[in-house]
Parts: C-alpha cells; structure tokens; sequence
C-alpha cells in the first residue's frame, strides 16, 4: 500500500525537477520518490547518532574502547 503526501517546493529545485523529468521522460513523483528513499537512511542515521551524542553529554552513556567492546562480547 502506498500514501499521498504533498510538499513544497522551492521555484528553482521544481524547475529543476521539471527539466530533469523533461529530459529523461520519467516523472517528478519517481525523482521525489527514488530521492526520499536514497536519503532516508542517512537521515536516520544522522538522528540517532545526534541522540546518542546528547545521552554521552548528558552522563547517561559511556564511550568504550573497541577492545573493551569485543572483550565484553566474548566474556
């Protein structure tokens, strides 16, 4: 199942866009879409790292060394 979702755009990144879809006859929603699901990832990546670093400022997390790491893996 997919949804509908709408945003808005800045003038030049649509005629952007437009052009691009133009070009290669492929429409703006594909570019939307395959740019979305290329980037999410990493956006996600980004949030957790950025809450990983409030938890290590704020005491609630410690930073271990790899060995420590692979130590506590294997014990």
């Amino acid at each position: 199942m997919s949804k509908q979702t709408a945003i808005r755009l800045p003038d030049e990144t649509y005629e952007r866009l437009q052009a691009l879809s133009a070009r290669t006859g492929r429409t703006t929603t594909f570019y939307i879409k395959q740019a979305i699901e290329e980037h999410l990832e990493d956006l996600e990546d980004l949030y957790l790292a950025e809450q990983a670093l409030l938890r290590l400022k704020r005491g609630e997390s410690e930073i271990i060394s790899a060995e420590e790491f692979w130590r506590g893996l294997v014990d």
